[in-house]
């Protein structure tokens, strides 16, 4: 803050901006925000590598073949039997033909897996977590948090064997139990689970389903 200063006609105090710091004491670390605060934790999108080098190898091999076909008959050579087949029979044939027909379907089919690949995010089994900044993006594989969760489980008294699929929005925990009552082992369940979930630090938290049965009979 500013000293006042002194002139001719008596002490006069200096305007001063102060800089909002937010909540706590001056000269106090920030706070780490939060999700929503840090940005939305969307979906990783995949590369798509694969289907992008297989359809760019695709391409290749037919213009390639055309190419070179043009150029022959531009060098005077006859055009090669499988264009000048393929010529005849797309002349011939009406478009009401079997083979025409399978052959739009497949091309429409192709066409739509492409588009449908272009619009989607992938990587469906990598699980956004949330962003405390915005620069910085994590995410959590399904299996791993299948064995954190698995691992908690296990840890309720009562419990012998436990079963856990997780999705992007539900995971699915089979626990067998080989001595309790189910209904206290499903409660200790899902207190452990949910308490285990929210540890997780995902953007969204997949809602758990616990099923607690008992152990099969040998033979």
């Amino acid at each position: 803050m500013s000293e006042p200063q002194e002139t001719a006609g008596g002490t006069r105090r200096l305007p001063v901006l102060e800089k909002d710091t937010g909540p706590g004491t001056p000269g106090e670390a920030p706070v780490p925000r939060l999700d929503g605060e840090g940005g939305r934790a969307r979906r990783f999108w995949s590369a798509r590598r694969v289907p992008a080098g297989v359809v760019a190898l695709l391409l290749l091999a037919v213009a390639g073949a055309f190419l070179y076909d043009v150029a022959a008959v531009r060098a005077g050579r006859t055009a090669l039997a499988w264009r000048r087949e393929l010529a005849r029979q797309l002349a011939e044939r009406p478009l009401d033909d079997i083979w025409v027909l399978v052959g739009a379907g497949v091309a429409a089919a192709l066409g739509l897996w492409l588009l449908v690949l272009a619009v989607t995010p992938g990587l469906r089994k990598l699980l956004p977590m949330r962003r405390t900044h915005p620069d910085v993006r994590a995410g959590l594989h399904r299996t791993a948090a299948a064995t954190v969760l698995r691992d908690r489980a296990m840890e309720v008294s009562g419990v012998q064997s436990v079963r856990v699929r997780t999705r992007r929005s539900k995971a699915r925990v089979h626990a067998v139990a080989h001595f309790r009552e189910l209904d206290e082992v499903r409660r200790d369940l899902d207190a452990v689970l949910d308490d285990a979930v929210r540890g997780l630090g995902l953007a969204r938290p997949p809602a758990v389903s616990v099923r607690v049965t008992r152990p099969g009979r040998k033979g």
